[in-house]
């Protein structure tokens, strides 16, 4: 482990993603936000295109703590990582990472075995929050998706009778209708925030395609547009972050 100030950064082997890995953490107290990569991005992407800088005020006021984690699913699957059924493999792999792995180094970081934690990210950064709260609602409680895309089956190089249970068992929007019982139970206890603009390179529809199928199942949800002037770009995701996470923290400390 490495520290400078109050960034660290944990490196270990991953037996499930079957490759060393990253985490890093902004700041020292505060609630804890996993706030994912975008498909390509490592653990530190969120760093160099400055939403540490605009999360600051946050930070420095011990309001919240940011990790974030290698983006493993989503590079194999930009990069074509093997099989399409190994990269399905992965992002299921990924998911259980981030719950048996991600989530015991936060609560032990943060000196609390049961601490909840927010999940945040966008464009396929937005669709690992959302399935983080979605399958994993009892240590996840709220999801900030930003400019999400969230039906991946476009991306794989399968026809569709070639797509497998791993791919089926980690897309929210096609597992979240077959929950039952006190997974669903608890999800609807949560909340998914989901914000994108109308610009280039936008598609809001697979927001609103996401809110149906969560307002189906009665999971607590809203959806923002911020309009046509507002782009797939991380000028939008610095506007947006800070903006929600501070609400959120403002109404989380009871003010």
């Amino acid at each position: 482990m490495t520290s400078r100030g109050d960034k660290i950064t944990a490196r270990w082997r991953s037996e499930r993603l079957e490759r060393d890995v990253a985490l890093v953490r902004w700041g020292t107290i505060g609630q804890p936000v996993l706030l994912f990569p975008t498909a390509g991005g490592d653990a530190e992407e969120i760093e160099r295109f400055h939403l540490i800088t605009v999360l600051a005020p946050l930070l420095d006021a011990g309001r919240i703590k940011i990790y974030s984690c290698d983006s493993v699913a989503g590079r194999g699957l930009l990069t074509r990582e093997g099989s399409a059924r190994h990269q399905m493999w992965l992002q299921n792999q990924f998911h259980q990472y981030i719950r048996h792995e991600v989530v015991p180094a936060i609560r032990v970081d943060c000196k609390s075995p049961e601490i909840d934690v927010w999940a945040a990210g966008a464009s396929i950064g937005a669709f690992h929050a959302v399935a983080a709260v979605c399958r994993f609602p009892d240590v996840f409680t709220r999801a900030l998706a930003m400019s999400g895309t969230y039906d991946l089956r476009r991306f794989y190089d399968a026809r569709p009778d070639e797509f497998s249970d791993e791919f089926w068992v980690s897309s929210p929007l096609h597992f979240v209708p077959t929950l039952a019982g006190r997974h669903l139970d608890v999800l609807r206890t949560r909340h998914v925030h989901i914000a994108s603009g109308e610009g280039r390179a936008e598609d809001i529809g697979e927001s609103w395609n996401l809110a149906k199928v969560l307002g189906r199942a009665r999971i607590p949800n809203r959806v923002d547009s911020w309009g046509p002037d507002w782009h797939h770009d991380w000028v939008t995701w610095r506007k947006m972050l800070p903006q929600y996470l501070g609400e959120w923290a403002n109404r989380n400390g009871g003010e």
